[in-house]
């Protein structure tokens, strides 16, 4: 039930509260704006999974787990950037335009990603079991449509969208940190047992791609807001859609192999309570020296 229903409509309902924040400017900020859209685009959808995947030749993690770090690799900063980009005092045009280009995009990358990650840490028989047709529709179904409806009406109705935007935002935050606690009440047994490999290996993650992200934006030209935006998008993934594809992934398995979805989805819901403690350092930072 909360991996086939609960956890797709939760995010359904996210990517909806998304949608509503954005408009067709902020897709159209990627002319405007190339150099540094491009360099969030690059930290955030090439530089981090490298990372990731390097990171994870040093931790001991069950094959499963390594594909959920991976997944959490994968996915896009979502509303999660977009607020602490808001608290930093960074650029939040920039992030909300990076969270539209980077959603679109993902779910063509995704369903590529996916199957080759779980190739290569659960066997080549074990991926090419994956419908990969099936996990883009439901990528889709569950990620671009709802933006797209809320894309539309912020259009068409901007005034009643401008009106719901903050409420939907928080309830969307309130579902988002519900589920986490869920998943991570549910499995405290395995998460007791795996996070002293588990935990380090996210926080290093969480420090690497933050340094990278700012590193990269810096070396692009970047200053300021710009640079902190791109850095915290780097270094801010979504948990709540790296759980959600971890159940869509585990649903497309369909015969048993894995018995529980959480061994895809608990990495990105240890990550969304680890990710607030990791970046704070770095947003008071950028808060004091974006004044």
């Amino acid at each position: 039930m909360l991996a086939n229903v609960v956890l797709p409509l939760v995010l359904a309902f996210i990517m909806f509260s998304l949608g509503i924040g954005l408009t067709f400017k902020d897709f159209g900020r990627v002319l405007t704006r190339p150099r540094a859209v491009v360099l969030g685009i690059v930290a955030q959808m090439l530089v981090l999974p490298v990372v990731a995947f390097i990171l994870l030749l040093f931790f001991d993690l069950p094959p499963a787990f390594k594909v959920g770090v991976m997944i959490l690799s994968f996915v896009p900063g979502g509303t999660t950037s977009n607020m602490i980009t808001r608290l930093a005092r960074g650029d939040v045009a920039l992030s909300v335009t990076l969270t539209a280009v980077v959603s679109v995009a993902f779910v063509v990358t995704l369903p590529l990603l996916i199957p080759a990650a779980v190739s290569f840490y659960q066997g080549a028989d074990l991926g090419a079991s994956i419908p990969v047709f099936e996990l883009f529709l439901k990528a889709f179904l569950i990620t671009a449509v709802p933006v797209a409806i809320g894309v539309a009406l912020r259009q068409f109705l901007p005034s009643a969208m401008k009106a719901i935007n903050r409420p939907v935002s928080i309830a969307a935050t309130v579902l988002f940190i519900v589920l986490v606690l869920a998943i991570i009440f549910t499995n405290l047994d395995i998460l007791r047992e795996q996070l002293p490999v588990l935990g380090p290996m996210l926080i290093l993650l969480n420090v690497i791609m933050l340094a990278l992200g700012w590193f990269i934006a810096r070396l692009g030209g970047l200053t300021g807001r710009p640079a902190t935006t791109v850095a915290l998008e780097a270094g801010v993934q979504n948990a709540g859609l790296g759980m959600a594809i971890g159940a869509i992934l585990w649903a497309s398995l369909g015969d048993g192999t894995v018995p529980d979805f959480s061994v895809y989805a608990l990495p990105s819901a240890a990550y969304g309570v680890l990710m607030y403690f990791v970046a704070a350092p770095f947003v008071l930072w950028r808060f004091i020296a974006n004044k």
